[in-house]
């Protein structure tokens, strides 16, 4: 039974504990999905998707709880964080972990733990794959400083815990 207020993130030590607790819980839905009959490959690349987006922006940037997030969290971690977080952003990649991040939330949601219109509108953010790539493509024109804010406000990154 998984207890959702547990992953409420008050101090850095209660992060450091709703981190471990993440990964137990990823390696459930790892589980899960192996038991669904999905490849070990396959499973292990929904299962890191789903890692990276929760543990390094939902826990780590945004400092929430990953069970009360706002849908709208997809668009900002896919359109903006992402994009200037990693060395080569590309879509491919970005593709397969809001693949992983669909895929987990649907299992919450199968768990009761997330509504079903929260898993639509996740669903709905998560497959814009035309908004991501254009995304990624305005970045690489960005010519001078003075893109880069404009850049920045088409899809502004969330006001959270630390974003830097």
């Amino acid at each position: 039974m998984i207890d959702t207020n547990s992953f409420n993130i008050d101090s850095l030590e209660s992060e450091i504990a709703i981190d471990h607790r993440c990964v137990a819980l990823l390696k459930q839905f790892h589980t899960n999905l192996l038991n669904e009959g999905i490849e070990p490959l396959e499973a292990g690349q929904l299962a890191h998707g789903a890692d990276y987006f929760l543990r390094e922006f939902i826990i780590g940037t945004c400092r929430e709880n990953l069970f009360d997030i706002s849908p709208v969290r997809i668009r900002q971690f896919a359109g903006h964080w992402y994009i200037i977080k990693t060395l080569e952003p590309n879509l491919k990649e970005l593709t397969q972990v809001l693949q992983g991040v669909t895929i987990f939330y649907t299992y919450l949601q199968q768990q009761d733990k997330i509504d079903t219109s929260t898993l639509e509108k996740i669903k709905t953010y998560a497959t814009d794959i035309d908004f991501y790539r254009r995304r990624i493509e305005s970045f690489w024109e960005i010519n001078d400083d003075n893109d880069y804010p404009q850049w920045c406000q088409d899809c502004p990154l969330p006001e959270c815990a630390s974003t830097a």
